[in-house]
């Protein structure tokens, strides 16, 4: 038998791949072509004359479930053969994960940018009305009405909360007061980034407190990154050229606050089921309570009167302005804050407090034109470094059993972990918590 193969030559667009079946070509006689015998298999057989046929289904009509694979197939006549190129498509799965990544990376911008603001307009409200308890109730203040106004027009759901809730509350919302207050007269006496700088050494505190008052043992590691957070604190307090002790101290007293914040937080805050906006919203409300009777035993409506007709006179409106942005901006930042901690990791929270503060000092240097000495600037650069080393060893030590995994290794284990990536040091952690050190086999020669 005689054949030949007549060519068609066709145009397809996308859905032509999809959709249209291959036809066979009509078979003709031709003197032309020598003959081929045909075979009961032609499998083996490869022609560059076959239809190139995409199909995303594995057989049109079936009811098996679609797979997320493409599968190039040429047809040759009625038989069709998968050619061994598969494309994959993302899973449902991977793009959750990558909106979930993009939500995070904005919160952190949002978070970072908003402090950056909050810090500026608060030290100018300070420049030119230098009150610090007003200045601290009127954020508070501020943060509050904006939560009322949310739950009563329901652009956010009130917290169903009870009396033992706002009990339990009540201790974290004096610290809360205690530190906000205490940081805002540090930055009316002294730099913004001075302020920061010192507050930078809250771990030392933490450290202290948890083992002296609280009898919790920390391995050696985590004593250890506690140096250089002392070293350079102290050389950047050593070579400031605007040193002054009340702001140096309001800096320390808002550290220690800020810890046993966290402290009466964790202990009295378990099982509650309020979201993290509401639980900041609840504490700006009680913090509110708890500040405004001192802040007018403290410097009173006769200074806040004469204090403002100065700065009226100085600047004009601008004061006013300035009121109004440090308010909000100190209540959204902290607010998002507080809306990172539902969606990430510790770990990943402690890199980016460690960021925003790294951004706070940088932008305010250059804001105010703050001087800044070498040496002073490498104390601030050991302090921050400290910082952030203290804050991976802590979660680390706390993923694995304290007396498992020697002090070196917890060093070992993060440096090989972070330096590979943070999210898998993220899923390590999360899978040490949930196991034994020893099931894991991971240890150090």
């Amino acid at each position: 038998m005689i054949c030949s193969v007549k060519q068609y030559s066709t145009i397809t667009n996308g859905s032509d791949i999809f959709l249209r079946q291959s036809t066979r070509p009509p078979m003709q006689r031709s003197l032309l072509l020598p003959s081929l015998p045909v075979q009961k298999s032609l499998r083996s057989v490869i022609s560059v004359q076959k239809a190139l046929h995409v199909s995303a289904i594995e057989s049109f009509g079936s009811l098996k479930p679609r797979t997320s694979l493409i599968k190039c197939q040429a047809y040759e006549a009625d038989r069709s053969q998968p050619i061994e190129s598969n494309i994959e498509l993302p899973k449902p799965d991977t793009r959750s994960e990558a909106a979930k990544k993009l939500k995070i990376g904005v919160y952190f911008a949002m978070w970072w940018a908003l402090n950056v603001v909050f810090n500026i307009y608060n030290k100018k409200v300070l420049n030119a009305y230098p009150f610090p308890w007003l200045t601290s109730t009127l954020s508070l203040a501020c943060g509050s009405l904006i939560m009322l106004i949310s739950w009563a027009t329901r652009i956010a759901e009130a917290p169903k909360t009870d009396m033992d809730f706002w009990k339990a509350l009540f201790p974290v919302a004096v610290a809360h007061t205690i530190g906000h207050v205490a940081a805002t007269v540090s930055m009316s006496k002294v730099a913004v980034s001075f302020t920061h700088i010192i507050k930078s050494g809250e771990p030392a505190f933490s450290v202290l407190v948890s083992r002296f008052l609280l009898g919790e043992s920390f391995p050696t590691s985590v004593y250890l990154s506690l140096l250089p957070i002392i070293g350079g604190c102290g050389l950047a307090a050593l070579t400031e050229l605007n040193f002054n002790m009340i702001g140096f101290m309001g800096a320390m007293i808002s550290n220690l606050a800020f810890v046993f914040r966290n402290i009466f937080s964790k202990r009295g805050m378990k099982g509650t089921s309020v979201s993290g906006m509401n639980y900041y919203a609840c504490l700006s409300i009680l913090s509110l309570i708890i500040l405004t009777p001192f802040a007018i035993a403290v410097e009173g409506p006769a200074m806040w009167k004469a204090g403002f007709e100065t700065a009226i006179s100085q600047i004009g409106p601008n004061l006013i302005w300035w009121w109004a942005a440090q308010s909000v901006f100190y209540h959204l930042y902290n607010q998002v804050s507080y809306m990172s901690l539902d969606e990430i990791s510790p770990l990943t929270f402690s890199i980016g407090n460690t960021m925003k503060r790294i951004s706070v000092i940088v932008s305010s240097i250059i804001i105010f034109h703050t001087p800044v000495q070498p040496v002073n600037a490498l104390g601030a650069a050991i302090a921050i470094f400290g910082t952030f080393l203290y804050s991976q060893l802590w979660v680390v030590s706390r993923a694995y059993d304290s007396d498992g995994i020697a002090a070196l290794d917890y060093v070992y284990l993060f440096m090989l972990d972070f330096l590979l990536s943070l999210p898998y040091l993220d899923e390590r952690l999360g899978v040490a918590l949930a196991h034994n050190q020893s099931n894991l086999g991971v240890r150090c020669a």
